[in-house]
């Protein structure tokens, strides 16, 4: 859904490396149409795993410096499980969000937009993967012991995918 200033985004059931490439292209077609407020309605989601929040964290990042005179994040988290939550927090991103729990979902003044998602190759999902991957240890230096070997092995995966 978009609204006059900003996109509500639903993300349903598992939020994970088969969506992130769709969830970044559709984040960036709304950036590209001038949107510089997201709202992630998470009442339906039931896991995230670190590739899709890779993706949501470089989200993050991005947009940090669009809106400067705001203190709040220009990414709202509607209803987050305490599982989302507590990865958002371990990962060290969670200051990247606003948290909005026990909230109604955003309905008000939108327009539900469609999108279709992207068909995806593997090279295309293991660079999501490895990028994302690279973002997470860029914002917290702790996650690189958790993500050395894996961002390892996505760079040779990715290599031999090339060749």
């Amino acid at each position: 859904m978009v609204g006059a200033k900003f996109a509500c985004v639903k993300v349903v059931g598992r939020a994970d490396v088969a969506a992130s490439v769709d969830f970044r292209t559709l984040v960036s077609e709304l950036r590209q149409k001038g949107y510089t407020f997201f709202v992630l309605d998470l009442s339906e989601c039931l896991l995230m795993d670190s590739t899709f929040l890779g993706v949501l964290a470089g989200f993050g990042l991005q947009m940090a410096p669009a809106r400067p005179e705001e203190e709040t994040p220009a990414i709202e988290l509607l209803n987050p499980n305490s599982r989302i939550t507590e990865l958002l927090e371990n990962l060290g991103v969670l200051h990247l969000f606003k948290l909005t729990h026990n909230a109604a979902p955003v309905t008000g003044g939108c327009e539900p937009q469609e999108f279709s998602p992207v068909c995806k190759g593997k090279e295309e999902v293991t660079r999501a993967c490895l990028e994302a991957h690279q973002t997470l240890m860029a914002i917290d230096p702790r996650n690189i012991s958790k993500f050395k070997e894996v961002t390892a092995f996505l760079a040779e995966d990715l290599k031999r995918l090339k060749a």
